[in-house]
Formats: C-alpha cells, sequence, structure tokens
C-alpha cells in the first residue's frame, strides 16, 4: 500500500492570505497577517457568522493578491470545525466557484493542500482555492463547554486559533501577482513536490483535553510512511512542521520517532508552539484548523519565496476525528495527519 506520490508535474503555492483573530494578532507573528481583528465578533451577532465572515474575507484578500478573478478559479476546497463544515459553505457562496467541502477537523489545511496539488497535477484544472478556518468560541461551545461556564483548563489543553488562511495553487509558475524569481535562483513560488495522505490511527485516547497526545501517534505514523517510501530521513528537510501538536504532544511525538529509529532534531517544530506568544496563557499552545493555516500563510512560505528558507519543508496537518457525539458517548479519539512535502 502506497501512501506517498511524487507529482510528475508541478503545483506552485503561487499565494495566499490570512485573516487572524484578536489574541492571534498579537502573538508571535504579529504584523505577519494581512487582516488583523481587533474584535473576535469581526462586526456579526455570532461566532459562527464571524468565523464564516473569516473565510469570505480571506479568499477575497487572496484573490486581491494575485490579481485573479473567481471565474477564473477551477475549484475551491475548504472545511472547518462547524457541524457540517456550515462555516466554509456560508462563508465562500458568493464565490460562485465548484466547491469541495472537506473534513480532515485540525488537518484540513494539509487536506486541501494534499487534494489540490494531486487534482491539479492529474491534469483537472490549471488554479485552485484551499483553505480553512476556526474560532476558539465556536469550537469550545460545540467541543467543550460554553464560555460562560468558567470550567478549569487542564495543562495539556490548547487553545483554538482564531482565523482563516487560504492559499492559490497553480500549474503556473508566473501567476500575477506573485514575486519574480530570487536572485538565489529559488522559484518565485513554493511548490508541492509530494503528498503522503495519512492513515486513521486510533491509540485508544479518549481525554478531549489532550488533542496533542492524541494526534500525535498519527503524525509519526504518516513521517515514517513518507520517509520509508522516499528513501529519505529526517536530516533531509530544511523544515519539518507539524499542524497543532502544542507543547505536550509535540513532545510525545519526539518520543515516538527516537522509538522508532528517527529521531527528529532542531529542524522539528510545531505550529502550535509559533502561534502565540511568551505570556499569552494558552495552556499548551494553539490547536485549531486556523493553526496551521495561519502559520504556514504567514511564516513559513513568505520565507521560501524570500529564500530565508531553503530546501524541502514537510508541513503535516494533525486532525482528531471526533465529534460532541462520540466524545459524549465516551468513545476515543481517531486521528489523521496529512504530510505535503514543500520546495523552493
Amino acid at each position: 500500500m502506497k501512501q506517498t506520490h511524487v507529482l510528475e508535474k508541478p503545483v506552485y503555492i503561487a499565494e495566499w492570505a490570512t485573516v487572524a483573530g484578536e489574541l492571534e494578532s498579537k502573538g508571535a507573528l504579529s504584523g505577519k497577517f494581512d487582516i488583523a481583528l481587533d474584535d473576535n465578533f469581526y462586526g456579526e451577532e455570532n461566532w459562527e457568522h464571524a468565523e464564516s465572515r473569516m473565510q469570505n474575507s480571506a479568499v477575497k484578500q487572496l484573490l486581491l493578491k494575485a490579481s485573479v478573478a473567481a471565474g477564473d478559479i477551477d475549484f475551491l476546497l475548504s472545511g472547518d470545525l462547524q457541524a457540517q463544515c456550515c462555516g466554509s459553505s456560508f462563508g465562500i457562496s458568493e464565490f460562485n466557484i465548484p466547491f469541495y467541502g472537506i473534513y480532515g477537523a485540525c488537518s484540513n489545511m494539509a487536506e486541501g493542500l494534499s487534494l489540490g496539488a494531486l487534482l491539479l497535477a492529474g491534469g483537472h484544472g490549471g488554479k485552485l482555492l484551499c483553505g480553512t478556518s476556526s474560532h476558539f468560541s465556536s469550537a469550545e461551545r460545540q467541543f467543550r463547554f460554553p464560555n460562560d461556564y468558567g470550567c478549569f483548563r487542564k495543562p495539556t489543553a490548547q487553545w483554538t486559533v482564531t482565523g482563516s488562511g487560504y492559499c492559490l495553487l497553480s500549474t503556473d509558475n508566473g501567476t500575477p501577482g506573485t514575486a519574480s524569481p530570487t536572485a538565489g535562483g529559488a522559484s518565485a513560488c513554493p511548490n508541492i513536490t509530494a503528498v503522503t495522505t495519512g492513515k486513521i490511527i486510533d491509540y485508544g485516547q479518549t481525554d478531549a483535553n489532550d488533542m496533542g497526545g492524541a494526534m500525535a501517534p498519527a503524525a509519526a505514523d504518516t513521517l515514517r510512511a513518507h520517509f520509508r517510501e522516499t528513501e529519505t530521513g529526517p536530516d533531509d528537510y530544511a523544515m519539518i512542521l507539524t499542524g497543532d501538536l502544542g507543547e505536550f504532544g509535540s513532545g510525545v511525538l519526539r518520543d515516538l520517532m527516537a522509538i522508532s529509529g528517527t529521531p527528529l532534531g532542531d529542524n522539528y517544530l510545531d505550529c502550535g508552539n509559533l502561534i502565540y506568544g511568551e505570556g499569552q496563557d494558552v495552556d499548551s499552545g494553539g490547536s485549531g484548523c486556523a493553526c496551521s493555516a495561519l502559520v504556514l500563510c504567514a511564516d513559513i512560505l513568505p520565507k521560501m519565496r524570500s529564500g530565508e528558507i531553503s530546501g524541502k519543508v514537510l508541513f503535516v496537518g494533525t486532525g482528531a476525528l471526533l465529534s460532541p457525539v462520540s466524545s459524549g458517548q465516551g468513545e476515543s479519539i481517531p486521528s489523521i495527519a496529512h504530510l505535503i512535502e514543500i520546495s523552493n
């Protein structure tokens, strides 16, 4: 069973856009977002509507930056944490773009990039958008406790990131609006060179306040598959970036990889540890669909375009595939991790 597919045709991440919530805009990536909110209601009457508006704004900002019209886009792939992914369907309906709703929980960004790359590399279209969103308050209301309940959070708990991130994938490296090739010869646009699709991994974890621990085994399984099938190792990459395991979960991943004989070095980072800054009380770090989307689009991709990050980056989105019903019934938390290899 092959999980890794090396793309025969290049697929470029031509442009990207971000909308960040109030807390995130003051975090470690302050000043790097396209739109920074000072009110998480975003002028709407509830948090769910605010999340849809964030997606709408991210898509508009992306099309503007790339100088591309909605009518030029072949597909739009998106998902979120709201029931039936309605944050996405309400947010992007006005663009009238052929739409695939996806759900990989917090791995949505990596899943969208994976499916989008495979679509374009297979000759199905020339441009598509993929993105996601999450909102702290809507996620807390759906998956844990109403905010007004005032419950205590465990040290392993993570803070659902409020925000939205979108990418434009293209088979054309000269998409209008993108930077020119760098002097060092790097591509004008980072490009997706391989995709490793994750499998559902379930170690029997049942604590909804320890998502990092539940998702770490899935990240380890996907990384091992990628290394095995590409005959590479952790040292062959400029960066290995997991989605949102947070402080606790990323430590578990390091332990699992060391046990398997492929220890991760200093080039391993986790988005949940990068999104917030010192003094922000977020327990074990960030989580949510927007966590990896914001870090990738506001920090990693710009550095790859400029040449500050040179080489191959493994972006591994992690997702906990629980629901309020399954969690309430005492079921375990099956998880998944999707990987894309990005080069410049």
